[in-house]
């Protein structure tokens, strides 16, 4: 059983009033300690904002925390809301049921309803060794699968995404190994410019391909990269490097114009899939397309935006990605 906690806004007003008087976290560490007592194997703490020291506050208390921002001169938690009113239990459980099963009217959540009960692979958390760099990461290798699409995540996200999550499932569905990682270690990712830093992502992930390869599970196995944001930009430009043998890549939503020295060197056949409604983002795909040599695509899915919020459209980024890695990575 994993338990995840958020932080702050949905505290009653009186436990709010408590922390900001007895210190920023002391009710997030008394949460976790109360989910670890009641049996949770895995405690991740999430917070939208928090003070540069949160870490060291809530200590060995959570086995994971995640926050978007860790501002200097942090006062109080009311400081950083337009509006800090109470949330309900009610509104909480909503949100975290939504983001648990994104919209998957059609084409991918056929192929979900006719899987078998048993998964097409068993998921296993890995070390992948970039440089003298431990990363974390999910592998997934379905028995007899003929490759293995390497998510590169955009600027922040992690390997707990739940949209390339979803994805990666629709993959492992079609019989196609996935490897989701952190591109950065926590330490990294708290300079911002790492995030926004294509060549050191580019070479994570292909020192992290390197790893993939030497590894029993993958050594017959084709490669490809799908990339989303950012992430899209450091799968092409390691896709370009010498000997990268990469057999496909995938953009979804993606920044391919921040891999622009390197774009008419990419050799894999690559899709890129952005919403009908994303129009800066879309511009920048349609030039960045122009600049590609290799066989190559432009997948408009109408009415999404840039994350693929709305209902359906992540199901039809997945389902074209599913089918551009099928006849690519298969013999």
């Amino acid at each position: 059983m994993a338990l995840y906690l958020c932080d702050h806004a949905q505290l009653p007003q009186h436990e709010r009033e408590c922390q900001a008087s007895s210190g920023a976290g002391s009710t997030a560490r008394a949460a976790c300690q109360i989910a670890r007592a009641l049996g949770a194997a895995r405690v991740v703490l999430a917070g939208p904002v928090a003070p540069p020291e949160w870490h060291a506050r809530i200590g060995a208390d959570a086995d994971e925390l995640v926050c978007v921002s860790t501002p200097q001169g942090f006062c109080a938690i009311g400081q950083f809301y337009a509006r800090f009113p109470q949330v309900s239990d009610e509104e909480v459980i909503a949100c975290l049921e939504c983001a648990a099963v994104p919209p998957s009217p059609a084409p991918a959540s056929t192929v979900r309803a006719a899987a078998s009960a048993d998964p097409p692979g068993r998921e296993q958390e890995v070390r992948p060794q970039a440089g003298v760099v431990r990363l974390a990461g999910y592998l997934t290798v379905p028995e007899g699968g003929p490759g293995i699409v390497v998510f590169a995540h955009g600027s922040g996200s992690s390997r707990h995404s739940p949209r390339n999550r979803y994805v990666a499932g629709v993959l492992n569905e079609a019989g196609l190994g996935t490897l989701l990682f952190d591109l950065l270690t926590p330490g990294e990712e708290a300079d911002r410019a790492n995030v926004f830093d294509i060549g050191l992502l580019a070479g994570r992930l292909a020192e992290v391909t390197r790893w993939l390869r030497a590894q029993s599970s993958a050594a017959h196995a084709a490669i490809g990269y799908f990339g989303a944001s950012t992430g899209a930009a450091a799968a092409l430009w390691a896709a370009a490097g010498p000997g990268a043998g990469i057999a496909a890549v995938v953009s979804r939503g993606g920044r391919p114009d921040l891999a622009r020295p390197r774009l008419a060197a990419v050799t894999a056949p690559t899709l890129l899939i952005v919403g009908g409604r994303d129009e800066v983002v879309l511009d920048l795909n349609q030039r960045a397309q122009a600049e590609l040599r290799c066989e190559n695509g432009l997948a408009v899915v109408p009415g999404a935006t840039h994350l693929f919020e709305e209902p359906g459209t992540l199901d039809a980024a997945a389902g074209l990605a599913r089918d551009w890695f099928l006849s690519r990575l298969t013999p």
